[in-house]
């Protein structure tokens, strides 16, 4: 094997292991998340706090560089809209992963009825009766979270990103051990 081949397998062996050790943290860190769900809520709430605060000020940057004046006046307002949203997020963020959860709530009984819908448009299809299944259970969540709420704000959000970044780890695990056996082959 050449200098070169040796060299970038070397290289990618090190890649690998970086995936493989970063997959771990977001592991873990998704199990904190589920541990100390509130927290978690808190944070992801300072995070689009902050965006929406980020958003405003390219809405207001936008706004500058529009050359008539009614555009001007709408960006404007916009960037007014997500500045002030985002400093109440900033500002009260119990309060605002509470405004955050019921948000929530209210997407997944529309995503619920949008599964629905589509299940029965697909219902002759195999496989239809999963998008129903799914539809099923986020109907579920979003009841569960709706009728609890805003006591449901200390466990929703952070669960969920929770579940989400353990799941993302786990994949991101998988993906890594898989590109190690391959190059573990080659080399």
């Amino acid at each position: 094997m050449s200098d070169t081949a040796t060299s970038v397998l070397a290289t990618e062996k090190k890649a690998i292991t970086w995936g493989i050790v970063l997959s771990v943290l977001m592991i873990v860190a998704g199990i904190l998340a589920m541990t100390v769900p509130p927290a978690a809520g808190v944070t992801v709430t300072l995070v689009v706090g902050w965006l929406l605060v980020f958003s405003g000020a390219a809405h207001f940057g936008y706004a500058f560089h529009r050359r008539k004046a009614g555009k001007i006046v709408w960006e404007g307002l916009l960037g007014i809209l997500y500045a002030l949203a985002g400093v109440y997020l900033l500002l009260n963020p119990v309060m605002g992963l509470e405004s955050l959860t019921l948000a929530l709530a209210i997407y997944l009984i529309m995503e619920a009825v949008l599964e629905f819908v589509l299940s029965f448009q697909l219902r002759p299809l195999p496989g239809w009766g999963w998008i129903l299944t799914d539809g099923i259970i986020t109907l579920l969540l979003a009841i569960m979270i709706w009728t609890t709420w805003p006591v449901s704000s200390l466990w929703a959000i952070g669960i969920l990103v929770g579940i989400s970044i353990m799941f993302s780890g786990i994949a991101r695990l998988m993906i890594c051990v898989a590109a190690r056996r391959l190059v573990s082959a080659v080399g």
